[in-house]
């Protein structure tokens, strides 16, 4: 019987994360089934738990990847130290099942960044303060990148939290949040942890041309659509651009890994980002087209 995996989040109607995790079964060999689970924010507390009873595991994508942290047993790695969860891995113990909650978004962006030859490095101004922007914030500041987040409120208890948890995380560390509108002077690398722009509202681009003029590269964790207003606007500039795809991919990679132990072929992986990419220009268009 295959064993049975999915997401949660909402809205999840843009998600090609089952053709992805479909394709890395059939690479193990494996029978596995990943289904989409839209949860309601109302009914989170509600459904989560009868879920989690079904399910080998989940991953974890917006609004809830702080929200899932109560009905967790224990954290692991980045998600320990971030307090931000995308995969969660249900094992037994002696006959009780254990909620294990990982972070595989730390590697998907550094591995994504490092394939496209993208230094995480310098001044980096980061777009929002929610569960995949924690990340970002904590990944940059170990990296010893100054950090401004711009977010829409820089006196919010999450913003406020979020600087608390890097400034602890590395003592010394470089970061300052201010608004949307705030972000001044050059960047080496501007990443949008947002989702503005994405699928079904492309229209949408959480900064303008005279923060982009004076950005060298801007990575986007967005993937649909492929190429973003933000990354159209970026490269008219001259930036550097990487959207979200492949970090979507490493990400998922890494899920598995902490499944069931699950190793694959860099070559694989690679041939994998390209057919995603060409799974989602089927479905949603061509490149810069996001229907």
């Amino acid at each position: 019987m295959p064993l049975h995996y999915g997401l949660i989040g909402h809205p999840l109607g843009h998600s090609l994360s089952p053709f992805i995790h479909r394709r890395l079964f059939a690479l193990q060999g494996r029978e596995g089934s990943y289904t989409l689970q839209d949860l309601e924010p109302s009914r989170l507390k509600e459904e989560l738990p009868a879920l989690l009873e079904q399910m080998a595991g989940l991953n974890v994508t917006i609004p809830y990847k702080q929200e899932v942290l109560p009905f967790l047993d224990t954290l692991e790695g980045r998600a320990a130290l971030y307090r931000s969860v995308n995969t969660i891995a249900v094992t037994g113990n002696q006959g009780r099942p254990v909620y294990t909650g990982y972070n595989t978004d730390a590697d998907g962006f550094r591995l994504s960044l490092a394939a496209a030859g993208i230094p995480l490095a310098g001044r980096v101004a980061l777009l929002g303060c929610g569960g995949v922007s924690r990340t970002f914030a904590c990944e940059a500041a170990l990296a010893g990148c100054a950090v401004v987040d711009a977010v829409r409120d820089p006196l919010s208890p999450r913003a406020l939290q979020l600087r608390e948890d890097v400034e602890r995380l590395v003592p010394g560390a470089s970061f300052e949040l201010v608004s949307m509108g705030g972000l001044s002077g050059d960047f080496d690398l501007l990443i949008n942890g947002t989702p503005v722009g994405m699928t079904p509202h492309p229209e949408g681009c959480p900064v303008g041309r005279e923060v982009l003029s004076r950005t060298a590269a801007v990575f986007d964790a967005i993937y649909n659509p492929a190429r973003t207003r933000l990354l159209q606007l970026a490269e008219a500039e001259g930036a550097r651009t990487l959207g979200g795809m492949p970090m979507l991919v490493w990400q998922a990679v890494q899920a598995h890994t902490c499944w069931y132990g699950a190793s694959f072929r860099q070559e694989d992986i690679e041939a994998l980002c390209q057919e995603a990419e060409e799974e989602l220009a089927r479905r949603f268009g061509g490149p810069g087209e996001a229907r």
